[in-house]
């Protein structure tokens, strides 16, 4: 418990030395793929998040899903990929196969559904390849393109207004 505690704060402390602000926005190519990363342990109803996205203009199979768990039951099995920060080792670097190739996906548009900064969902945000970062404004500013200000429980509100910005940057038709 303590020792990941421990590897968590290096990570943490390691990471934020190591940002560099967003990249600027490159053009304005509509949004056909969208990477999906959503903290479990604070968020449960992860589906009608992903049936909202889908409700107003998303394709299915065009979202990739990671789920993150605190703590994983090995008898439990579930219906997304799910992870916890045992996939991180002490050198900071994901052991994670499926975790590695989600972060390698340059995804037209990565949600970061999670509003704890939590070392192993910071990671994979800065080292996405995603074109546009879009989080929570309680999240370092540093990681998104656009921060969203609202609670976690409140999907709807946050679907809302990301579709709303995006038809106002062009990233995807009216």
């Amino acid at each position: 418990m303590f020792l990941n505690y421990l590897k968590n704060f290096f990570l943490k402390y390691t990471l934020k030395n190591k940002w560099q602000e967003v990249s600027s926005l490159a053009g304005t190519n509509a949004i056909r793929t969208v990477g999906l990363v959503i903290d479990e342990t604070k968020f449960l109803d992860k589906e009608s998040l992903i049936q909202e996205l889908i409700s107003n203009g998303f394709a299915a199979n065009n979202i990739s899903i990671l789920v993150y768990r605190d703590t994983i039951n090995k008898k439990e099995t579930y219906s997304r990929h799910t992870f916890n920060s045992a996939v991180l080792n002490w050198d900071g670097a994901i052991t994670d196969r499926v975790v590695n190739e989600f972060i390698e996906t340059e995804f037209d548009l990565l949600v970061s559904y999670y509003e704890i900064e939590k070392a192993i969902l910071l990671l994979i945000t800065n080292n996405s390849k995603a074109k546009f970062k879009v989080g929570f404004s309680s999240i370092d500013k540093r990681l998104h393109h656009l921060t969203i200000t609202t609670r976690i429980e409140n999907y709807t509100i946050f679907v809302h207004e990301l579709f709303k910005y995006l038809k106002i940057l062009n990233k995807i038709e009216s």
